[in-house]
């Protein structure tokens, strides 16, 4: 532009350098401004649309964090429920090879013991009842201070199995009674 300005300044008067110069800097100006009007219109638009894309991404990068979460704690819970299974089955195999009983164990026990009770109960008040005909023959006043006995059917032959359940209510009892005793053996050397 600037050789321009001096070819027409060597040719043309100064008057019409004037002139020509203030036409030059017209357009200059009015270009600028139709750039500034073209950037404002157009940098509205633009604006809006990087605001979108920017949206757009992070909905996108959020949506992949989330299913990379997603798949690492599937991975740990896994990890975890296993962990867990091989510690309660080390714990499990060193509890037998010392010899501890098992709640499972205990549980038993508990309930045979239970059961023999009962049993032993029932023949107890068998007992009772066919031992309640020789009270009724002391005298009247002793009678009469007593409750009345509600009679049923004798039992025969009670005294039989009386003895073969204390048997097994003595051996039920010197079996938990070793166990106990193991029990506390067991726990005085692991806390040695």
């Amino acid at each position: 532009m600037a050789k321009k300005l001096k070819a027409l300044a060597s040719s043309v008067t100064d008057n019409q350098l004037t002139s020509t110069i203030k036409e030059s800097t017209q357009q200059i100006w009015l270009a600028g401004l139709g750039a500034y009007a073209k950037a404002q219109e157009e940098g509205g638009k633009i604006f809006e649309a990087l605001v979108q894309e920017g949206e757009a991404l992070q909905t996108r990068t959020r949506q992949s964090a989330d299913e990379k979460i997603a798949a690492m704690t599937d991975k740990t819970t896994g990890t975890w429920g296993r962990l867990e299974q091989v510690f309660e089955d080390r714990v499990a195999r060193a509890v037998a090879s010392l010899g501890i009983p098992t709640r499972k164990d205990i549980d038993k026990l508990s309930k045979r013991m239970a059961e023999l009770t009962e049993v032993v109960q029932q023949l107890i008040d068998a007992q009772d009842e066919e031992d309640a005909p020789a009270a009724e023959h002391k005298p009247a006043a002793a009678a009469a201070t007593k409750k009345p006995v509600v009679k049923k059917a004798p039992v025969k032959k009670a005294a039989a199995p009386i003895a073969k359940v204390k048997e097994e209510v003595k051996a039920l009892a010197t079996e938990v009674e070793s166990v106990v005793k193991e029990v506390k053996e067991k726990g005085e050397t692991a806390l040695s």
